[in-house]
């Protein structure tokens, strides 16, 4: 059955400093959602929620999968990821003295996914050929774009159904940006996930995703209902367009 994540009215924060004020989005399956704001606006602060990293302050997070209505606030990150949703986190967060052999099958820890980690890491490495060439090799000493790649296949390691991806082109070549983009949208295709990317890059973002949201100061400000209607949207004109 369908799955999707709903995000509705959402505070939170660190602390007494409030990040998110009243969040409120839907991620439907089958779709490229990009969450859109410059730094320091709460897309990744959203993300740790939806990842039980950050308990909110108030509101819901549920996931809707197989008939049933979960709330993902009152669980932790493993029973997150053991129902079928990966993040691939801002900055790789790698294990840097481990090889890239091992940070893959790191991500197969998900038990629904152990017997599958032969097909799962086949594909990886397809997906990726960098990675099998550099099988041996410690993922610390790797380039950015090549961990970028290494922490996407991590993600796919666990099976998921859904993929969330923090700004995968931090610290990326533009040239970079564009294939690391690129690659999210053809493994979402041959993997039919679902797809919750929060990105500053609107233009790369934009080529992928099917919608969008832009948050401006822990808040959403806009909801695009296709690429086109976030281009014409006044917020993006004047932080991202330069208009």
């Amino acid at each position: 059955m369908a799955s999707r994540i709903l995000v509705d009215n959402v505070d939170a924060g660190y602390g007494a400093v409030r990040v998110l004020h009243g969040v409120s989005m839907e991620v439907r399956e089958g779709e490229t959602v990009a969450l859109l704001g410059t730094n320091g606006n709460g897309k990744s602060t959203l993300i740790k929620c939806i990842m039980g990293m950050v308990r909110p302050q108030a509101g819901t997070i549920v996931l809707e999968t197989d008939g049933r209505r979960i709330d993902l606030a009152g669980k932790s990150t493993e029973e997150i990821v053991a129902l079928g949703i990966a993040l691939v986190p801002e900055g790789r967060r790698l294990f840097p003295k481990l090889s890239v052999e091992e940070n893959l099958l790191l991500g197969a820890y998900r038990s629904a996914a152990r017997r599958d980690i032969a097909s799962n890491m086949a594909f990886a490495l397809e997906a990726f050929p960098i990675l099998r060439d550099r099988r041996r090799q410690l993922a610390g000493s790797m380039s950015g774009g090549e961990q970028q790649m290494l922490a996407i296949g991590r993600a796919l390691m666990s099976s998921p159904r859904i993929l969330i991806v923090d700004e995968p082109s931090v610290g990326l070549a533009p040239i970079l940006v564009s294939r690391v983009i690129g690659k999210i949208k053809e493994l979402k295709e041959r993997r039919q996930l679902t797809v919750l990317m929060a990105e500053q890059n609107f233009n790369q973002a934009t080529k992928i995703a099917d919608r969008g949201y832009i948050i401006v100061h822990g808040k959403i400000e806009f909801e695009g209902r296709s690429t086109a209607e976030l281009r014409e949207n006044e917020l993006v004109k004047k932080y991202y367009l330069g208009v």
